[in-house]
């Protein structure tokens, strides 16, 4: 991955942005260590940061210009399948002076334009000029894997692999306080949403045109939803041998690089899945998981090393102290250019600067949950739609669940949670049910907690916005599908690169090729989780390749003591900094008396989720003071 930036001035007047665009350069370097630049020319204004993977000598370097001079490209991103059209453009008459598969994108655009984006197998965002029509295409992949996020005013757009980048422009700044709602109820902000008002995510599939002044959007992908038209005919078993091949040519795709590459794994089913793949690829492959010395409950290096012995890969364990994670805290909230309140983004921050020693690019297991119910949510769903006597006696138990002692930190505590929760949604209807099981946040939490003027109809059409108009949530597939968009996409995604590139260390989704994620949305939603089996039909695809432990071990996530340290090493922020009264009521965005209470909440006998609303206030209030109170 690399970093890019620029902007489109619609007045001609690019040059007078080159100051800015210099310091926007500098604002990404990590994630481009390697090399940078910039190019400028009458409308347009082109900065980029090179983490050099695919040909990494200087005759890779961007911005990249092509022998006339006329077209221009900074590219983020991985382009797999370069080389067969390098063979295409080389009939055409194309001369290259690389090997990198920037230079084939590049004349792959001047010869096919927007409609090159289609033929793409990767992940990425680029902005390319062309000086004869005085345009710019800027695009993002079919997933979402490579951010592309704009501003826009009646002047200029600016555009850039992250905020802090567009920041550096010295745009105006004005928060946008249904996006704040939003994010207090989920602990991130979807892709359709920005904390700041007049900057937008580009949504993933999708290209815009600036030309003249002003902008057009096309969707050139969508995600299949599963209908009797898009279903797939193949038997259980011939979708396994197709599901099989399809996530290995992904896999080995994603293994090609002229630098280190290695393989996350956590000790869980997808991690494991590819790393068996890749091992079939490579000798020699470096494996590399993250353990807590502190916390046995969330420690699963015994599983991951059952799976680094089978395939005898290099293999390195960074056992990681409570302390180890508190100290890389303020690096994590330093680097966060919009709020972003999952935890474990702290150990996965870890995880790729340790794995960044040995490796520049390692593949993950990603969006393999999403595509194939993974979670545990999907499980209650499918319990929901087939309820029984069972499902009805634990919601009709709700009052004994409130009384009991909840929170994420002892399986016990973490069973009285998720039995709550289950009760809590029984009744709500699928589409109610479904933001109430993706949220941290309820609606009555993040109305009290707010001193802020709502436009709730507003929040509500942000909220809308997250669903596709045809979704029904009481079928399975459709609430995978809207899992892929919300979730993937706005959390796991986002948490990803955001600690991976903070550390210049490129991630590649095996899961996520195209090609796999259409076919498994081709898949009959039983091929995938029963009452008994979730990720069902990658369990029995992979049965043979990996360990049965890995089976039959419970899930969990990347999990930190958040309730701990608000106990005890942080109770500074909470007490005397970021959450203080004096500073809550001085900034007039929270209620003072609901902060209190979860401060309360946070130490009695039955803290639930206190922590970790907690910690959505602690990044918000370090955000807003790095962006408005300095």
């Amino acid at each position: 991955m690399c970093g890019i930036t620029g902007v489109y001035s619609f007045s001609g007047r690019a040059e007078e942005y080159k100051n800015k665009l210099e310091l926007s350069v500098k604002s990404i370097y990590s994630r481009g260590p390697d090399d940078n630049g910039i190019y400028i020319d009458r409308n347009v204004g082109l900065g980029h940061t090179r983490l050099a993977i695919i040909d990494t000598s200087h005759a890779g370097a961007q911005p990249f210009i092509d022998t006339t001079g006329n077209y221009a490209l900074i590219f983020n991103g991985e382009f797999y399948n370069h080389k067969e059209f390098r063979k295409e453009l080389l009939n055409d008459g194309v001369v290259f002076k690389s090997e990198s598969d920037t230079e084939v994108l590049l004349y792959l655009l001047i010869k096919y334009e927007g409609k090159a984006v289609e033929k793409i197998n990767g992940c990425f965002s680029f902005a390319f000029y062309d000086r004869h029509k005085n345009q710019c295409i800027l695009a993002r992949d079919r997933m979402g894997i490579n951010p592309l996020i704009y501003y826009l005013d009646k002047d200029k757009i600016i555009f850039a692999s992250e905020m802090k980048a567009i920041l550096a422009f010295d745009i105006f700044k004005e928060l946008d306080h249904e996006t704040v709602k939003t994010y207090f109820q989920l602990n991130y902000i979807p892709t359709n949403q920005c904390i700041l008002k007049n900057i937008y995510k580009l949504e993933p599939g999708n290209f815009i045109t600036v030309k003249g002044s002003g902008i057009e959007k096309v969707t050139y992908y969508k995600i299949p939803r599963y209908t009797q038209q898009t279903a797939s005919n193949d038997n259980y078993k011939t979708a396994c041998n197709k599901l099989f091949e399809l996530l290995d040519n992904s896999v080995k795709k994603r293994l090609i690089a002229d630098v280190p590459v290695g393989c996350f794994l956590s000790g869980g089913i997808d991690s494991s899945v590819i790393t068996a793949l890749a091992a079939g690829h490579t000798k020699n492959l470096n494996t590399f998981s993250i353990g807590f010395s502190d916390n046995d409950y969330f420690d699963e290096t015994r599983y991951a090393e059952l799976v680094a012995k089978k395939y005898n890969t290099n293999h390195t364990v960074f056992k990681v102290s409570n302390e180890d994670l508190l100290n890389n805290l303020t690096f994590v909230l330093d680097y966060i250019d919009e709020p972003f309140a999952d935890s474990s983004a702290l150990a996965v921050n870890i995880l790729s600067k340790l794995t960044r020693r040995k490796a520049t690019v390692a593949l993950s297991g990603d969006g393999a949950d999403e595509m194939f119910a993974g979670y545990n949510k999907h499980s209650a769903h499918l319990k929901i739609i087939n309820a029984g006597i069972k499902e009805k006696l634990v919601a009709g138990m709700d009052f004994i669940w409130k009384s009991l002692p909840k929170s994420r930190n002892s399986k016990t505590s973490n069973l009285f949670r998720q039995l709550h929760r289950f009760a809590s949604g029984y009744n709500l209807s699928p589409e109610d049910r479904y933001w109430f099981w993706a949220s941290i946040g309820s609606e009555e939490y993040t109305n009290k907690l707010l001193n802020i003027n709502i436009d709730e109809k507003r929040f509500e059409h942000l909220k809308s916005g997250c669903f596709d108009k045809d979704i029904d949530l009481t079928q399975i597939n459709d609430i995978l599908y809207t899992d892929m968009h919300l979730v993937l996409q706005g959390d796991m995604l986002t948490k990803v690169d955001f600690m991976s590139m903070s550390n210049c260390l490129e991630v590649r989704v095996p899961f996520l090729d195209h090609t796999v994620v259409d076919y498994a949305f081709s898949l009959p939603a039983n091929y995938k989780i029963d009452v008994n089996t979730r990720k069902k039909i990658l369990r029995d695809t992979f049965r043979e390749y990996i360990p049965q432990d890995i089976f039959e071990q419970p899930k969990h996530g990347f999990e930190v003591p958040l309730l701990k340290w608000f106990r005890n090493e942080l109770q500074y922020m909470i007490n005397e900094e970021l959450l203080s009264k004096e500073f809550i009521k001085e900034q007039n965005i929270f209620d003072t008396r609901t902060v209190d209470a979860l401060k309360i909440k946070l130490k009695s006998q039955d803290p639930e989720d206190s922590a970790s609303k907690l910690w959505a206030l602690i990044v918000f209030q370090y955000w807003w003071k790095k962006y408005f109170n300095n």
